[in-house]
């Protein structure tokens, strides 16, 4: 495996920490609002984004929802509790399980048993997630605040998330940052150690971890995207400077088969000028 991919994905923190914190002041302050809320999850992602938006709002202005479903690692809770008490900025814990488990126990049987174990639980990972994002909503209404994405640039690329549900937000400040870049500024900003250590993990299931999930580890991942995203190489260069073939098919058939998760609902064309392709400038919102 080729490494100078690695090295070259690293980032000037000091930067990058300026660059962010002014994109999450600049884009909530600009329609009007100074807070925000996200989810937190005691991952690397929803701290880095908790640590730069309680530095860019103040951390009063800055809430953690923490929503547990039962199979919930607690551990996942605390470490959430820890990036609250090292920024400084307020939590509040939901518990997903009452609305999750109601809509399954209320199912049609046949719906329920109609796909096997794996595909059941993928189904309620994607209900869980979609139900973290409809309170993440609520309290943005609440509390007047935009809700932060959490998304990184390897996830987003892969499509390892849900449409509608971890993939959505108001503005997303790390989704073009690659999990690697995103452990680096994590360290750099202060994240708890133990957090930036431990295996990514979206905590759907005892024992889920993302790695383990899409079969690959994501230094690897990331190393292969920057050539074929950043720099724009072929299959075939890619795999001339030293990939395995299969490696890249897989990751390339991945990143395109969820291309649907990246962009807004198409709309039909009938008009002059169609609101997702024509009418998308400054001046057409009165800014």
């Amino acid at each position: 495996m080729n490494s100078k991919g690695f090295e070259r994905l690293r980032i000037d923190c000091i930067l990058a920490e300026e660059m962010l914190q002014e994109f999450i002041a600049r884009e909530i302050r600009r329609v009007g609002m100074e807070r925000a809320v996200l989810g937190l999850s005691g991952g690397v992602d929803s701290s880095v984004v908790a640590a730069l938006a309680a530095r860019a709002l103040g951390p009063q202005n800055v809430l953690g929802i923490i929503m547990p479903y039962r199979t919930s690692s607690p551990a996942s809770q605390a470490d959430a509790e820890a990036v609250a008490t090292t920024f400084g900025f307020r939590t509040c814990v939901v518990d997903i399980s009452p609305q999750v488990d109601a809509y399954y126990s209320a199912a049609r049987p046949e719906i329920i048993s109609s796909d096997d174990e794996e595909v059941m639980r993928l189904r309620r990972g994607n209900k869980m997630a979609r139900e973290r994002m409809t309170i993440l909503y609520d309290f943005s209404m609440h509390e007047r605040a935009l809700v932060l994405g959490t998304s990184n640039k390897t996830e987003l690329l892969l499509g390892y998330g849900t449409l509608h549900g971890d993939m959505a937000s108001a503005i997303n400040p790390i989704g073009d940052l690659y999990k690697t870049q995103i452990w680096a500024l994590a360290e750099h900003l202060g994240v708890p150690p133990q957090i930036v250590a431990k295996k990514p993990t979206a905590d759907l299931w005892e024992g889920q971890t993302d790695e383990a999930q899409l079969g690959h580890a994501y230094h690897a991942i990331d190393e292969l995207f920057y050539y074929l995203v950043d720099l724009r190489w072929s299959r075939q260069a890619v795999i001339a400077s030293g990939y395995e073939p299969a490696f890249v098919d897989r990751i390339y058939r991945l990143m395109q088969t969820s291309q649907f998760k990246r962009r807004l609902p198409v709309i039909a064309k009938l008009s002059v000028r169609t609101i997702d392709r024509d009418y998308r400038y400054a001046r057409d919102w009165g800014t």
